[in-house]
């Protein structure tokens, strides 16, 4: 099922999106008192989460159109920083030269992990800040974003994927100016406006595990990235196996998982974001977040 944020009458509301994709219907009216998506995370039951997807599975008798919800990214403030994979994908190693100037000898060892603070994520149809002033190299890079669903400590890799909520697009906006001088991720990624994220959550029930999705990013248009998560050099499962055994990976943890080749600067030309280019990431399975660069 397809769980959401949305505003509406000035409240944000979490919701399911019926199956035919054009009604939301609020988890409040059918009984579960939860007002954000991180509260819904950390204490549906299973009987709850159940009888959402019932609901969402049955005609739609009363709900709100789709169309007249407004936009809000499914974890709009994560309680903590997301946590991030950089160079995951082996052609995203083989381009790497263009963003740190020197190019990676060989596939990573170990994963390589950094956090991403995310004030506030922008939603589906929202905008991409662009802070000219601060970096003129503004990039995207589509992935696919992990929720914990309840507290991971000391998780085996046999046991991940009961502890995964759903997935969800994430674009994990870079300014490569910073990223390059400060010689680490952090302040490059984390910029006002420069996580898209949405544009909802579909519940892990939906996929295989590990999910083999493909995942592209399109700017004006464009084509630029193409892959599919089976490509990952670290897998979802041992990415969490790891981090529970020296952290506890709290309900509605965010892991962004990494992203393919074709990252605007290290194209030939590079092609940089500016102030109204589309940005459109697209992952089978669970939809298309759009977003303008402002």
């Amino acid at each position: 099922m397809k769980l959401l944020t949305y505003q509406h009458n000035g409240k944000e509301v979490v919701g399911v999106l019926t199956v035919t994709g054009n009604v939301i219907l609020p988890v409040t009216a059918l009984g579960l008192k939860y007002d954000s998506m991180n509260e819904l995370i950390q204490c549906a039951t299973s009987s709850e989460l159940a009888k959402l997807r019932a609901a969402a599975s049955a005609p739609a008798i009363d709900g709100i159109p789709y169309d007249a919800a407004g936009k809000v990214a499914p974890i709009p403030e994560p309680q903590q920083d997301v946590i991030c994979l950089g160079y995951n994908y082996l052609d995203h190693v083989d381009e790497s030269g263009a963003i740190q100037g020197a190019a990676l000898s060989a596939a990573p060892a170990y994963p390589i992990y950094f956090s991403k603070r995310v004030n506030r994520a922008v939603p589906d149809g929202g905008q991409i800040q662009s802070h000219p002033a601060l970096d003129k190299q503004l990039d995207y890079e589509v992935e696919l974003a992990v929720i914990i669903g309840r507290d991971a400590k000391n998780v085996s890799i046999e046991q991940t994927a009961d502890y995964i909520f759903g997935y969800t697009i994430l674009n994990d906006i870079s300014a490569r100016t910073l990223q390059t001088r400060h010689k680490q991720f952090y302040f490059g990624k984390s910029l006002d406006g420069a996580t898209p994220m949405g544009p909802w959550i579909v519940t892990a029930d939906e996929f295989d595990f590990p999910p083999k999705l493909t995942l592209q990013s399109l700017v004006n248009g464009e084509l630029r990235q193409d892959s599919d998560t089976g490509h990952m050099l670290f897998s979802i499962a041992h990415v969490i196996a790891e981090l529970s055994a020296g952290m506890t990976l709290k309900a509605g943890t965010i892991i962004a998982t990494g992203t393919p080749a074709g990252v605007g600067v290290a194209l030939n030309p590079p092609q940089l974001l500016k102030a109204g280019d589309v940005v459109e990431c697209v992952i089978e399975g669970i939809g298309r977040l759009c977003n303008t660069v402002g």
